[in-house]
Formats: C-alpha cells, sequence, structure tokens
C-alpha cells in the first residue's frame, strides 16, 4: 500500500516507521508549507497535521479520489463539511479523535459506565485529560469525544473548561505537562465514594499503529466512516 503522509512531525514519523514496518510504502511526507505533489501516486492519506491544515488536507484527498484517514483535532467546525464532500465525491473518509485501539476500547467502557450512573442523581461527573505541552487544542479531542458519550447517555447537556460547572455541564481539566502522551480519567464523585475509569498512553506508537490499521481497512470502501467501524464495535 502506497501511502501519503499529511504532516510529518512527530506523529507522522512514528506512523511512517509502523507503516514501514507493515509493508507498506510512504510516497509523500508533507509538511505545512509544502505542496501536495505526488499525492495522486497514494493508495491513501494520513492525515496527523495541525487544525489550520487539516480541511485544506482532507479537501485535497477528497478531490483526487484519494481515500484519507484524519487524526488531527481542532477543526471539528468543518467536519460536516467534509462529510458532505465526501459523498459528493464518492469518496472515503475516516475521522478518529484518537486512533489508539485501547482508547476506543476506553470510548466503549466510557459510554457503558454513564448508561449504569445515569439515574445515581448521588454521582457528579468531571473529567481531566493531561497532554504534552506542544499539543495546540484544549480540551483534547479524545476528551471531547468521552464527553459526548456521557452527553449521549445522560442528563447532561454539555461540557466546559470553567471550574464552575452548571449542574447539567461536564467540567474538564485539561492539563499540558512535557512528555505526556495522553492520559484521561472520568471521575463520579458522591458524598461517599469515588468511581474511576482511566486510559494512559505511554507513546504515540499506539495511535500511529491505530491510524495505520484505519487506513488498511479504508482502502477499497465508499464512505464516512469512524474507529467502531474498523474495530468491528458497531
Amino acid at each position: 500500500m502506497k501511502i501519503a503522509l499529511l504532516g510529518y512531525g512527530k506523529m507522522g514519523k512514528v506512523i511512517e516507521g509502523i507503516a514501514i514496518e507493515r509493508g507498506h510504502e510512504i510516497v509523500l511526507k508533507k509538511r505545512s508549507q509544502d505542496t501536495f505533489e505526488g499525492l495522486a501516486n497514494a493508495d491513501v492519506a494520513i492525515d496527523f497535521s495541525v487544525p489550520s491544515s487539516a480541511v485544506e488536507n482532507i479537501t485535497a484527498c477528497l478531490e483526487h479520489n484519494i481515500p484519507v484517514v484524519s487524526g488531527t483535532t481542532g477543526w471539528l467546525e468543518k467536519y460536516n463539511e467534509m462529510v458532505a464532500l465526501c459523498k459528493a465525491k464518492n469518496g472515503s473518509f475516516i475521522y478518529g479523535s484518537n486512533f489508539s485501539l485501547g482508547v476506543n476500547i476506553f470510548f466503549e467502557l466510557n459510554d457503558y459506565l454513564a448508561k449504569m450512573m445515569a439515574n445515581l442523581k448521588e454521582y457528579n461527573v468531571s473529567m481531566e485529560e493531561i497532554h504534552h505541552t506542544q499539543k495546540l487544542d484544549a480540551p483534547s479531542g479524545t476528551a471531547i469525544s468521552l464527553a459526548k458519550g456521557i452527553i449521549e447517555n445522560s442528563a447532561y447537556t454539555s461540557w466546559t473548561l470553567e471550574k464552575d460547572a452548571q449542574e447539567n455541564q461536564i467540567p474538564i481539566d485539561a492539563k499540558r505537562i512535557e512528555n505526556v502522551p495522553g492520559t484521561h480519567s472520568i471521575f463520579y464523585d458522591s458524598k461517599v465514594d469515588q468511581i474511576e475509569i482511566k486510559h494512559t498512553a505511554y507513546s504515540r506508537e499506539g495511535f500511529a499503529l491505530g491510524s495505520v490499521i484505519a487506513a488498511e481497512w479504508l482502502v477499497g470502501k465508499k464512505g464516512v466512516f469512524t474507529m467502531k467501524d474498523v474495530l468491528g464495535l458497531k
């Protein structure tokens, strides 16, 4: 499989190594200042760039009929536009706030726990996410996905970064600390106890492996998908 890497920072380089280990070829390594020359030679593209470049990268792929997997966060106000473009072009697109296989299992646990806790008014939910200082968006896309999972399965209606959350808001504490790949915790607190679920990433390799697996799965398919489709969790 020939892969175009859209975004060639730390994540792009880890993805490159894993892709080559799995027998794939890298035909484009695009940094933000580079052109899309070579994109047409790719079987699939993987976008791990920055929020300001993601829409341009995804658009270029869909316009050239290149299946695209995007793990860039912080641009989702344009997500529905990309979905519409994918459908108009009969293209192939996967967006994931986190491609780690473990995190996607964690998403399912989060949904299940939220359903279990929905009628237990004695408990209040809160979240904490910790990432490296180079991460540009806060809260993380993963934290937003986790919050959405709780909202869809409970009486909570929104999330907030403010410490003084309203009754139906989920407070998220977003921390930035050197050399932390990503830690996400969900807390349910009552007067007598606390329930916690937590995912800790040890390195970027989990995110990179998941994105390559998603790219392998996407080739030959048409439509808009998620990691639930890739992992058979639907």
